[in-house]
This record gives structure tokens, sequence and C-alpha cells, in this order.
């Protein structure tokens, strides 16, 4: 006998006796993309559903809607208004993309950020060189397969992302001062912490 099983969307929705609207072909991916950047859905404007959904006394879809709507009688509005608002601005980006603009994009893609995302570690031992008024230089890959990435003066140095300070276990003793990093939007927090202790 089978023990996993997959229920498809339009099972549940079946199971349910749910009847949703048949958007147009591309339309839910601009309006996900409008709406991750509205932010129109988030618990501020629409309540926090997973808790809602837990106090729900009812059973059917009908009166889910009538139940929700009592409690957060804006809350539709408010979010349609944020998302539509969202869309407009996305309609008048999309008025700007031509095949220069599509071309350089590809280019920013595969060229820079592949290259920055490979090679940012050599930045990191540059900034990280200058905060110390010192030299760096990366690491040979003899020294590289011993887990060092580069050297900040004669510092042997290992660059880890964040979530490694969580996995304390895995931590071998390389001997090298490790510096910590997480990417964000714009740019890489650093941790120099432990190396600058090695003063």
């Amino acid at each position: 006998m089978k023990t996993t099983v997959k229920i498809t969307l339009e099972e549940i929705k079946n199971c349910l006796e749910v009847q949703s609207y048949d958007f147009p072909k591309y339309t839910t991916q601009i309006l996900n993309l409008a709406n991750q950047n509205a932010q129109a859905t988030r618990p501020k404007v629409v309540g926090q559903m997973s808790e809602l959904i837990q106090e729900f006394p009812g059973s059917s879809i009908k009166e889910w809607e009538e139940w929700y709507l009592e409690k957060h009688p804006e809350a539709i509005k408010a979010a349609s208004d944020k998302l539509f608002e969202m869309v407009e601005n996305l309609k008048d980006a999309m008025s700007k993309v031509d095949r220069e603009l599509v071309a350089a994009w590809v280019r920013d893609l595969v060229i820079i950020k592949t290259f920055i995302g490979l090679r940012f570690q050599e930045a990191i031992l540059k900034k990280g060189a200058e905060i110390k008024s010192t030299s760096y230089r990366l690491s040979t890959p003899e020294e590289e397969s011993k887990g060092v990435d580069g050297f900040i003066n004669d510092v042997p140095v290992s660059m880890k992302p964040s979530t490694y300070k969580q996995k304390a276990s895995l931590r071998e003793n390389m001997g090298t001062a490790i510096v910590y990093y997480e990417k964000v939007k714009d740019g890489i927090v650093v941790n120099y912490a432990e190396l600058f202790s090695e003063q």
C-alpha cells in the first residue's frame, strides 16, 4: 500500500467545495511580484491569517468570508489599494523595458553579479586589511585546501556565512581567524571580531 500520496490543489478545492477565480495567463506572477514589493497582504494590513483561521468557528468558505470580513471589514480594500498602486508602478516600469535594457540586465546578471558573487571574498580581505592598515592576499590552492581563504597581514583567515556560527559542532579547529559574513540586499555585512581579537 502506498504511504505517500499527492493531493493536487484542484482536488483540495473540490474537497472543500471552493471555486477560485480563473486568472488570465501571467497575471498572478505580476500580482505576486507587486505584492512582494507592496507587502499588501502582510498581517498589519489583513490580519495574522494563521491565527485567524484557527479562531474561525465555522466550516464553509461562505462562513469564513462573512466571519473574516466582520473582523476585518476594511482589509480587502486596503490590501487591494496598496497592491493596485504597486501594479501601476510596475506598468510604468514595464514601459521602460526595451531590448537594450533587457540586454543590460542579462549582462549585469551573467557578468557582473556572477563575478561579484564568486569574488566577494577578496573584497572582505581587502576591507579588513584597510581597517587594520596592513596588507592582504588570497590563499594559494594548497592553502585553500586546508580551509584558509586568505591572509590579512600574516593571519590566516577563513570566511564563513553567519549561519555557520549556529553549527558550532561542525567547526573544525583550523587555526584560522574566522570572518563571518551575511549577504544582504545591498551588499555584505562582515564581522571581523575574531580577526581583530588576534592582535
